[in-house]
């Protein structure tokens, strides 16, 4: 029953250590706050009880049970217990007094602990989840994290508990990308591509400029974000190394260089590209710089997002007269095929864990922009958002929650939605300055 994941994680520790290096060299950004607006009723009551501090080491201010409960309560699907009611405060299973935790009317508790590795040089996290009922142990595991990792430990135990009593992977050991706009509309206005942990904390800033910075995306193992720059006066798409801190230019044509998506194996990036007229879809090697136009007509062709499996690209066009989502093979041959025919305006697909859901900005009319989740298999479409200017979706690596931006008391923030549209959240910055262009992380492995 007890699994270790020790390996897997040290190797994550590593290449944790030179991404610090690197964003520790940049300023750090205002912290985003997350609140939730709407929860599901009825969301499923847990205890994480505190976890034993067995390191010779002084305790630090990450605290695992309270991340835990944070990112637990955060998915609006539980409940967790508030460690001040909390009668007994067990780390093994061996302490645990079942009957005590039925009478608080808990389903399911978290225990855990916390000892140093042999080694010295990180931490060993070993957590159990009971069923209170029953009183079965439901997963036992432990991880090795680095000194300064703690943080991201707890995130895996949350998603671990979420997993076990869902069944879907969670996404609390996920990265967030958006664009920070401070002095907006004034002569010292600034944009900053910042990167953060999905609970918005570890906020660092990536790029900063004075020009605008659009669309960043991420590759599908986290290390890089393309984006689009306006730094030397005229868009450019730029690959960012966020390991080493490089960064290099893959598209600086005249005209439009524009919309960057990873292809899943990160060789290739879809932009949209008017080197040859009008905007179309342009596949880039990322490795030779060669580059393959695959859509010719002359609408405006813009958007790219590339099926979970890489043969098929999802772009907006108004080839029909107004903007809707459209699917071609991803080699380019054949005609596209229109996808999305409810509503007036259809743009920007965002692919769920599964290639039956897109996520969309949709609109019946000219005015109200909202976020809503497309079904491939019944053609219904779901309104999920209730703004009047919501853009850029971005959906959770594990398809459970759709980022966007929107815009609230005259500024630009970032706001979430489950797929279903139970749960609702406001990330809104510490400072107040605009935020925009939000970007969901892979799963990071």
């Amino acid at each position: 029953m007890f699994s270790s994941a020790r390996s897997h994680l040290s190797s994550f520790t590593t290449a944790s250590l030179f991404l610090l290096a690197a964003l520790l060299s940049m300023p750090a950004a205002a912290e985003l706050r997350i609140e939730i607006v709407d929860g599901v009723e009825g969301a499923m009551p847990i205890a994480v009880a505190p976890f034993a501090w067995n390191s010779d080491m002084p305790e630090p201010e990450a605290d695992i049970a309270g991340i835990v409960s944070a990112d637990l309560h955060r998915s609006g699907l539980f409940d967790p217990m508030d460690e001040s009611e909390m009668i007994d405060r067990p780390s093994d299973p061996t302490e645990v007094r079942f009957g005590t935790w039925r009478l608080l009317k808990v389903d399911h508790l978290v225990v855990g602990s916390v000892r140093d590795t042999t080694d010295g040089m990180g931490y060993e996290v070993e957590y159990h989840l009971l069923d209170v009922h029953s009183g079965r142990i439901l997963l036992s595991q432990a991880l090795t994290v680095g000194m300064g990792d703690l943080r991201f430990g707890a995130h895996r135990v949350a998603d671990a508990v979420y997993e076990a009593l869902l069944g879907v992977p969670g996404a609390f050991a996920t990265r967030i990308a958006y664009v920070a706009v401070r002095g907006t509309g004034t002569e010292e206005e600034i944009f900053e591509l910042v990167v953060a942990d999905a609970d918005g904390h570890n906020p660092q800033t990536v790029v900063r400029n004075s020009q605008p910075i659009l669309s960043p995306t991420w590759s599908p193992d986290a290390s890089k974000l393309a984006y689009v720059s306006f730094a030397t006066g005229r868009s450019q798409v730029v690959v960012q190394d966020l390991y080493t801190g490089q960064n290099r230019v893959v598209s600086a044509d005249r005209g439009i260089n524009g919309a960057p998506a990873f292809s899943p194996d990160g060789r290739k990036l879809a932009v949209s590209l008017s080197r040859s007229g009008s905007p179309e879809i342009w596949v880039i090697d990322l490795e030779s710089g060669r580059t393959e136009q695959l859509t010719h007509h002359w609408s405006i062709n813009t958007e790219p997002a590339w099926s979970p499996d890489g043969e098929r690209i999802y772009f907006t066009s108004d080839r029909a007269g107004r903007p809707q989502i459209y699917v071609m093979d991803a080699d380019g041959r054949g005609d596209p095929e229109r996808v999305t025919w409810e509503g007036r305006y259809n743009a920007h697909a965002s692919i769920g864990l599964e290639e039956r859901y897109l996520a969309v900005i949709y609109s019946e009319g000219d005015e109200d922009f909202r976020i809503a989740i497309h079904d491939r298999e019944t053609d219904r479409l779901r309104v999920l958002s209730d703004g009047r200017l919501d853009e850029s979706p971005s959906f959770a690596p594990n398809g459970s929650m759709v980022l966007y931006a929107t815009r609230r008391a005259g500024k630009s923030e970032l706001a979430a939605v489950s797929a279903d549209g139970r749960v609702r959240q406001r990330l809104v910055l510490s400072e107040g300055d605009d935020v925009r262009e939000p970007a969901w992380s892979p799963l990071i492995q």
